[in-house]
């Protein structure tokens, strides 16, 4: 009569939002930080963002969209990343795009990489592969700062080498 498995209000049960259970990621609809609106403080969500106000932090979800008016100082770390406005910091997704109306000012870290003709780019761009095998690119300087001590220095232009024809 008062077992546990009836009640459908307690967490994660049904809730009077449509039935869907509290906190479930993948809702259709993204949370919204509006024009209006200025956010000092990092956010994390399990679903999707879409900024077009001002953020002053980190922000981590599953899915950024950064508007065409918004201005973030923070980093971004999505699977999914559109930025169409302003970032001051560290971009890192699986998969990153940027918009011909971007001014992007910091790293990005990606998978799959789009930037439109147009966009503002102002920092090192590189693969999430490359930074996970190398721990974080200090292995590539590494490994080329030795190479360059270990090649014999070649001023003449490679005429060492036969010609490839």
């Amino acid at each position: 009569m008062f077992s546990k498995s009836d009640d459908k209000s307690k967490a994660g049960g049904p809730t009077a939002f449509g039935d869907v259970p509290r906190g479930a990621a993948g809702s259709a609809v993204p949370s919204l930080i509006s024009a209006d609106l200025k956010v000092v403080g990092n956010l994390e969500s399990a679903g999707d963002l879409q900024i077009d106000g001002q953020v002053k932090g980190d922000i981590k979800s599953r899915s950024v969209t950064v508007g065409e008016n918004a201005r973030i100082k923070g980093s971004i770390t999505a699977d999914t990343v559109r930025v169409c406005g302003t970032i001051d910091g560290q971009v890192k997704g699986n998969s990153v795009t940027i918009a011909k109306t971007a001014k992007a000012k910091g790293d990005i870290v990606h998978q799959t990489l789009s930037i439109e003709a147009g966009a503002s780019i102002e920092g090192q761009i590189r693969r999430l592969d490359s930074e996970k095998a190398n721990g974080g690119g200090k292995a590539v300087a590494a490994e080329a700062s030795a190479a360059a001590k270990a090649a014999p220095s070649s001023s003449n232009g490679g005429g060492d080498k036969p010609a490839a024809g």
